[in-house]
């Protein structure tokens, strides 16, 4: 594919992407960061596939970064879920 024509995708995609998540409602945003992680947990897994699969070092290196950034993003995801769910909880 035309790299130029990717470049075009990925900028329609971000800025389609904020569109969408900038009109969510405060009320539904714990719910959806839930789901988000839950769609991390599919991406580590697609890594470690890919991973294990690669046949080049560099192919495993970026895998490797997939995975650490994947799982990153999982862990941070469930830690700022838990501490919004923990400002509802009465004392």
């Amino acid at each position: 594919m035309n790299s130029l024509f990717l470049l075009l995708v990925f900028i329609i995609a971000a800025l389609l992407g904020y569109k969408v998540i900038s009109s969510v409602p405060q009320l539904l945003h714990t719910p959806l960061m839930s789901g988000t992680n839950a769609i991390s947990g599919v991406t580590i897994l697609g890594s470690l596939v890919s991973t294990a699969f690669a046949l080049s070092f560099n192919s495993k290196i970026f895998g490797f970064i997939a995975i650490a950034l994947a799982t990153f993003n999982l862990v941070g995801g469930f830690v700022i879920t838990d501490r919004m769910l923990k400002m509802f909880k009465s004392s």
